[in-house]
């Protein structure tokens, strides 16, 4: 057990070391029961909002008699609005407080995901995408940016990796309820089950983003569920944290440093695969055999299933460990194996344990990837870093479904999806390969 010299109340420094070890593994537990499952509910319900279009193209596509590439362009451009404003997003939020920023993104864009309901053209469909990126812009990177407030970077991927689970809960959740609404609510009051799903998976954001007004606290010291010295420690250890971080002074620094582009590529290459399963899945499982929607929505949630699982083992791993940079590349480089392995697989059961694989390999290499740059960047230049790279990256999301979506059209087969989706996670691997260990392991 180490030792630990605690503060007084009056400032002065004791004369007797205070065994911290077991107080500070209660006091970091206390906060992620209070923080991550809350942050996890709000994740679960932006992403539901995001990816539930991959269900809706099962009816809304031949009811609106619009095509794969009409689909991927309009589930894409999305990408573009969270593109300009997440930076911007993130900046208020460092500057004003998270508690009403997040509420006001999660309240913004439960509204619009609710007025899909109401697409008939393209051009509705390409606008309200659009306005839900612009809605939805900054709350990823901002409760990331939110994590590193309370958890030193020693203590950041176990968090990482289990707020991430949001995103195969969020798939779970949703698969099986977007079928079983699509299937159920079909000619209900003259609406399809599209238009059903979209407002009723609208409702827990509207939910969610008034609960956090209430919830969440802008810093340590604002909370009144920690003692004085719960917030002395957790402030201490996050000033130490800071204390070996960059902190760019200038603009030009900051957008010179390489290793910020080097971290966006890699993970411009993971959103592509990641994306690439999300939007496709359902279409996948349909055409591995699946007839019918309540049977794709139950097993289009079985690779999210794996993922849920696979998530905390890596990200335990990965603090034990250290090797933040194998953490990111393995799980990237199954993803690609599985995704090229599944234009030749034979059977509904095949298929999915391909795309369990995929899933599970793609997810991980997300909440891993975070441990990198958060690991070097401190202060003002964590809040625009984070924000530079996921905006930029998440442009991959506007790219992956077009380009996927237009491949599949031009050559009549989802294959060609699947191999491009493939070479982009491969891409990334090689690329994690040029980031500085001695920086990011730790």
């Amino acid at each position: 057990m180490k030792s630990h010299t605690a503060l007084s109340p009056d400032g002065h420094v004791p004369a007797v070391p205070v065994q911290v070890d077991d107080f500070e593994s209660r006091t970091y537990a206390k906060v992620a029961r209070r923080l991550i499952p809350f942050l996890m509910l709000c994740y679960l319900g932006a992403y539901l909002d995001r990816v539930n279009v991959g269900f809706a193209k099962l009816q809304m596509l031949n009811d609106l008699k619009w095509s794969d590439t009409v689909y991927g362009l309009g589930a894409g451009i999305f990408f573009i609005g969270y593109f300009i404003f997440e930076v911007p997003s993130n900046m208020i939020l460092h500057k004003f407080g998270a508690r009403r920023w997040l509420a006001r993104i999660m309240i913004t864009w439960a509204i619009i995901s609710a007025g899909f309901s109401f697409v008939s053209t393209p051009t509705t469909f390409y606008v309200l995408r659009f306005l839900l990126g612009v809605a939805e812009a900054g709350f990823a990177p901002g409760v990331i940016l939110y994590i590193t407030y309370w958890f030193p970077s020693t203590r950041r991927a176990k968090m990482m990796s289990i707020f991430f689970m949001a995103i195969p809960l969020a798939s779970i959740v949703g698969a099986p309820l977007s079928g079983w609404i699509l299937g159920t609510f079909s000619g209900t009051h003259g609406l399809q089950g599209w238009q059903w799903m979209f407002i009723l998976e609208a409702i827990p954001s509207l939910v969610l983003g008034i609960a956090i007004l209430f919830y969440l606290d802008d810093s340590i010291g604002a909370a009144k569920w920690l003692t004085p010295e719960e917030k002395t420690l957790l402030q201490r250890n996050i000033a130490d944290d800071e204390s070996e971080k960059v902190s760019h002074h200038s603009i030009g620094a900051f957008l010179g440093d390489r290793r910020l582009w080097l971290l966006t590529a890699i993970y411009f290459c993971i959103v592509m695969g990641q994306y690439g399963i999300t939007f496709w899945l359902p279409t996948i499982v349909k055409n591995a055999g699946v007839t019918s929607m309540v049977a794709v929505g139950m097993l289009s949630a079985i690779p999210y299933m794996v993922a849920l699982i696979a998530l905390p083992f890596v990200g335990k791993s990965s603090d034990r460990t250290k090797a933040r940079r194998l953490h990111c590349a393995v799980p990237m480089l199954v993803a690609a194996a599985a995704l090229f392995a599944l234009p030749f697989s034979g059977g509904v059961a095949t298929a999915i344990a391909l795309l369990s694989l995929a899933a599970a390999g793609a997810i991980s290499a997300t909440s891993q990837f975070w441990a990198l740059p958060t690991a070097f960047l401190g202060g003002m230049a964590a809040a625009a870093g984070i924000a530079t790279i996921n905006c930029i990256a998440n442009l991959a999301g506007f790219f992956s479904p077009s380009i996927v979506g237009w491949l599949n059209d031009v050559t009549g087969k989802q294959g060609a999806g699947l191999m491009f989706t493939s070479a982009a996670l491969l891409a990334g691997v090689v690329l994690v390969s040029f980031v500085p260990g001695k920086i990011v392991n730790r």
